[in-house]
């Protein structure tokens, strides 16, 4: 849909009209999934010191006085939890803290400027873009991380006395603050990833068993940025599952922008493969999917996972079940007609409680 403004005399209609476009625009926005940025910091300098002497009635030729300079302000990054895109990046990518006051006479030092801080959401990787070199990987809610440090305060004359130099004309420039480019990458953290090819059923089951809306249609690629959702299992507990865009051959190389996709398994304790029951050769659909992980990323093998085989209501999945062998779990579900819903919710459960006492092991 297209909005443009139509011509015409009164100005206020006009005004109007740029208002509409401009909810619109922070309507889409909001909805928008950015797993990717590049922005710039810099932190504030340091102010300079500096040079006064002590001048006083009765105090003619008092000695140096002159203050420190204050710290210029550090750039921070926090994760906070009611964050799941880098969309504001989007639009802001230069940041820069404020410097230091300079130093006062009488012994005075310059105030410190206040720290920046960034929010970005938890599963955030920090890379410095000229080095590759990975500084941080924001996971824990409120984990904190100095990623631009501020400029020291420059000395002022009062530092610099000595026996032999008992006024002395010497002060410091506050230092420069850290600059550096930094690549921001997100990476969901969810208990259980939904893997399968496109129109396979996984976001028709997300919504099913969590309180996600993501976009449903009865055509390939409907899903084209990760989805969250949470599950409650009984009255006190949950676990988070995500509905990742369908994967093709050859993801792992980067068709289909397998890359941007694969990625977001990487943080999940457990894996679900969703497969239509209706498939000839289910057995081999699952060999491509876990072939498709094997390439892209060794450690995803090592995940526990659970096979799904979905659509059973449109046919009977006994055929499908009889590819597989007895060693593997498989459940059948229908997300239409929530039968064997339970049951999968039971399956996914037990999955994450195995590897939460793995991980503690």
């Amino acid at each position: 849909m297209v909005y443009k403004l139509l011509p015409g005399r009164n100005l206020q209609f006009r005004l109007k009209s740029l208002h509409f476009v401009l909810i619109i625009i922070a309507q889409v926005s909001e909805y928008m999934f950015i797993d990717f940025a590049r922005i710039y910091l810099k932190a504030g300098q340091g102010g300079s010191g500096c040079m006064s002497f002590r001048r006083e009635k009765f105090i003619p030729k008092g000695g140096p006085d002159g203050g420190d300079g204050g710290k210029g302000g550090s750039i921070y990054l926090i994760t906070d939890p009611n964050l799941h895109t880098l969309v504001d990046f989007k639009y802001q990518k230069h940041y820069s803290a404020k410097r230091g006051q300079h130093g006062l006479g009488s012994g005075k030092h310059g105030k410190s400027a206040p720290d920046m801080i960034i929010k970005v959401p938890p599963g955030t990787v920090v890379k410095d873009v000229d080095s590759g070199e990975v500084l941080c990987d924001m996971i824990d809610s409120g984990q904190k991380f100095e990623v631009a440090k501020g400029g020291r305060g420059g000395k002022g004359n009062a530092r610099f006395v000595t026996a032999t130099n008992r006024s002395p004309r010497e002060w410091e420039v506050g230092h420069a603050g850290e600059e550096r480019h930094i690549a921001l990458e997100l990476k969901l953290i969810a208990d259980i990833g939904l893997v399968g090819f496109p129109n396979a059923g996984k976001s028709t089951l997300l919504s099913r068993i969590s309180a996600a809306h993501p976009k449903i249609a009865d055509y390939p690629f409907t899903t084209l940025a990760p989805n969250l959702g949470i599950v409650k299992y009984h009255d006190y507990h949950s676990f988070v599952v995500a509905d990742i865009p369908g994967l093709i051959e050859g993801s792992h190389q980067g068709k289909g922008l397998g890359h941007q996709f694969l990625k977001h398994i990487e943080r999940t304790r457990a894996l679900a493969f969703i497969i239509e029951s209706t498939d000839e050769e289910p057995q081999d659909s699952f060999k491509i999917l876990y072939s498709e992980l094997s390439e892209f990323s060794s450690e995803l093998t090592r995940k526990p996972y659970i096979i799904v085989l979905s659509k059973t209501d449109i046919t009977d999945p006994s055929d499908a079940l009889k590819k597989f062998s007895e060693k593997e779990i498989v459940v059948t579900v229908s997300s239409v007609t929530g039968d064997n819903v339970q049951s999968l919710i039971d399956h996914f459960h037990e999955l994450v409680q195995k590897t939460k006492n793995t991980e503690q092991a």
